[in-house]
């Protein structure tokens, strides 16, 4: 998408998928009455600043989970070596792999997801983290949108959802090759196989 602000992440985005729409912030939860949207510190992370947090429409199928679903997201690079390409993406036709637990599948089928679209003005880019923004000011939602059908958000954008008893083998691997990732709420993950 020629909107796509790629010049100011801090690292390469994900590449688009099938139904991406314009660049929009988001900011996703299973709650229906948010509307104002104040800074707060992560109760996971005491010593950072209290910020409003958004992602981008290219970065947003990372959210497509029960808030508290840990999963991992991957794709290539323009840095990502052909081996690992084939490693990861070899029997695949899709350009990103979303992964998650077997344990997650019955919450994520009954999942209602809120999509909330935010006042970009407001919002700076992550300096770590691309398709991450943020802001120090509270912030109110413009629209909101209802996400019904995770698992038919990922089949129509084209990206490839794994179920596996435990995200770890996976992860692992993940962490030690050359494609991008990201990594959510890996602490409610399965305990690590013997």
């Amino acid at each position: 998408m020629s909107d796509y602000p790629e010049h100011l992440l801090a690292r390469e985005p994900a590449p688009p998928y099938e139904g991406e729409g314009p660049f929009v912030l988001w900011h996703f939860s299973e709650d229906p009455s948010l509307s104002r949207f104040r800074p707060h510190t992560p109760a996971t992370n005491p010593d950072a600043p209290p910020l409003v947090w958004a992602v981008d429409t290219r970065h947003a199928p990372m959210f497509w989970f029960p808030r508290d679903c840990p999963r991992g997201c991957v794709w290539p690079v323009s840095t990502t070596t052909e081996q690992d390409r084939e490693r990861f993406f070899g029997q695949s036709a899709a350009g990103r792999i979303h992964v998650m637990e077997t344990g997650w599948l019955r919450r994520m089928s009954t999942c209602r997801l809120y999509a909330y679209q935010m006042p970009t003005a407001a919002f700076r880019p992550h300096e770590v983290v691309g398709g991450y923004w943020v802001t120090d000011l509270p912030v109110e939602a413009i629209a909101q949108v209802i996400i019904d059908d995770l698992v038919d958000m990922h089949a129509s954008a084209g990206i490839e959802l794994r179920i596996t008893p435990s995200i770890w083998p996976f992860w692992e691997r993940i962490r030690e090759s050359t494609v991008a990732f990201s990594g959510s709420r890996l602490r409610n993950s399965a305990p690590r196989p013997d």
